[in-house]
């Protein structure tokens, strides 16, 4: 990749009257910081301290509820006064005040070192070891979220500053974050005006006098979580924590495992809140793709989507779909699920997309992909941990070598005990990665994300300033006018300051001399 960058930066202040102004001058040439990554790559602990400072554009593969610590779940539990069961390993939804058989407060777990140690292992994939009664990892992965389930509402605001305060320390500019807010209204709507065959139109048609009620639910439950992570964060304070400069929009997230009424009224839903809510910037749907339900309805859901489609115009949908592998379904249930996502529902990102060359004729979907730039959202932690798809057997370099757009993602980074830093470095490390190679991963994150706005990049090149900025490092008056009128121009811009300031440092820093 051609690395552009100039000896004078433009920054954009990235608020409500953003302007473009100059910046002292960088004097690091792109080659320089080349060399010095060359230098460190075989040194892990001196690779991992270079690629946590690196400017990371965008985590878009971030479930909100599977991105939080065991630790803080529990300290949550315990500040709630609630219970946990040391027999089902697991955090309870009722007061403590007299414990039952097998369970404590969570409040005393400071002081049972080896119960919390036990809890923590079952609320996440720390240390996890296959066991007679616990032997997959996938299995116990998607496990953990119904251990922690009990506390989710209560605690989003403080799950969405965590996530946010990750973020920043992670040297990430924009997040986008799946969550679904007001979700059981919406599917016990779906119960009380069930689906017959393909009829969508009757369906949405039967639900329509409830979406205003069910999208205004959904937007009150985003207002509350969103002001409880301002106090938490103290934004607009001089105390004001650095997650609150993270950016950050939503993916309504929908549930693939219920009865095919109950999926349907979630993406109607979820589709009126993401025309009515401008945080929301797109839709999802989620839970194990290997699910009965989700195998069997696979085809069923992607017609629903090419109808809402119609119904609702410009929705984006980047959407969960061959995460799977042999030894989870049978073959045939690997045949087309990435295509008819793409094809059918007409997703423009594909969240895994690990089953990729089991599909039929791989070679013309990456094709397709390529040329219609469907951008695979890539979590190689949770692909290892749940389907044991690592290294060569993992699809990442075919997508590269095929010219599919690719990022990289964190997926449940609580859960995984990770965050995006340990992507970037695993795929540094196990695929042998030039400092160009992750500067374009980083790049396309935010070039593909759903943010609003132009590119600042010319046909999805990023490096290509589009017309409007190609007299960069003179500041013309037409970017400047582009760049107010673009939020994905600005985060990128951003990022591209970010790429200065980093390449400036490292080249002096001297322990990577």
């Amino acid at each position: 990749m051609r690395h552009l960058f100039f000896r004078v930066l433009p920054a954009v202040f990235l608020g409500m009257t953003s302007v473009l102004t100059m910046i002292p001058a960088v004097h690091a040439a792109p080659q320089s910081v080349a060399q010095v990554y060359d230098r460190i790559r075989n040194d892990p602990v001196r690779v991992n301290m270079f690629l946590r400072a690196f400017p990371k554009g965008a985590d878009l593969h971030n479930h909100l509820v599977g991105a939080i610590y065991a630790e803080n779940l529990l300290d949550w539990a315990a500040r709630d006064g609630l219970c946990v069961s040391l027999k089902e390993k697991r955090l309870l939804d009722h007061a403590c005040t007299h414990p039952g058989e097998g369970e404590l407060p969570a409040a005393e777990l400071s002081h049972h070192a080896e119960s919390e140690n036990v809890l923590i292992d079952a609320l996440s994939m720390r240390d996890f070891v296959p066991t007679p009664g616990d032997a997959s990892g996938h299995d116990h992965f998607f496990a953990t979220f119904a251990r922690f389930g009990s506390i989710d509402d209560a605690h989003s605001g403080d799950m969405l500053a965590e996530a946010r305060d990750r973020a920043a320390r992670d040297h990430v500019t924009y997040l986008e974050l799946m969550i679904s807010p007001g979700i059981g209204g919406m599917i016990g709507a779906g119960f009380h005006h069930p689906l017959q065959g393909d009829d969508f139109a009757a369906a949405h048609q039967a639900l329509m006098p409830e979406i205003p009620a069910l999208v205004q639910k959904a937007r009150a439950a985003t207002d509350q979580m969103e002001a409880q992570a301002k106090d938490v964060l103290k934004c607009g304070t001089p105390q004001a924590h650095p997650g609150c400069a993270v950016t950050v929009r939503y993916l309504f997230q929908t549930l693939r495992t219920l009865p095919a009424q109950a999926v349907y009224a979630q993406l109607d839903g979820g589709y009126a809140t993401v025309k009515a809510d401008p945080r929301f910037v797109g839709l999802n749907i989620v839970a194990p793709e290997d699910d009965p339900t989700a195998m069997r309805d696979y085809d069923l859901h992607m017609r629903m989507f090419h109808f809402l489609n119609g119904v609702y115009p410009g929705v984006k949908l980047s959407l969960h779909a061959g995460e799977l592998t042999t030894g989870l379904v049978p073959t045939d249930g690997l045949r087309h699920h990435i295509r008819a996502a793409i094809d059918v529902a007409g997703a423009s990102r594909i969240g895994h997309g690990v089953d990729v060359a089991l599909e039929d004729d791989p070679a013309s979907l990456l094709a397709e992909m390529a040329r219609r730039h469907v951008m695979v959202e890539v979590n190689l932690t949770s692909n290892d941990e749940i389907l044991g798809i690592r290294g060569a057997a993992h699809p990442f370099p075919l997508y590269r070598r095929a010219g599919v757009p690719v990022a990289l993602s964190t997926d449940d980074e609580g859960v995984s005990r990770g965050d995006l830093t340990q992507e970037y470095v695993r795929a540094a490390q196990t695929y042998d990665l030039s400092y160009a190679d992750l500067k374009a991963l980083s790049r396309t994150g935010l070039e593909y994300a759903f943010v609003p706005g132009e590119s600042l990049w010319t046909d999805h090149h990023p490096g290509q300033f589009v017309s409007a900025c190609r007299t960069l490092p003179v500041v013309s008056a037409s970017c400047t006018t582009f760049l107010k009128s673009s939020e994905k121009a600005r985060l990128q811009w951003a990022l591209e300051q970010r790429f200065g300031t980093f390449e400036a440092t490292v080249t002096h820093e001297g322990l990577y001399q």
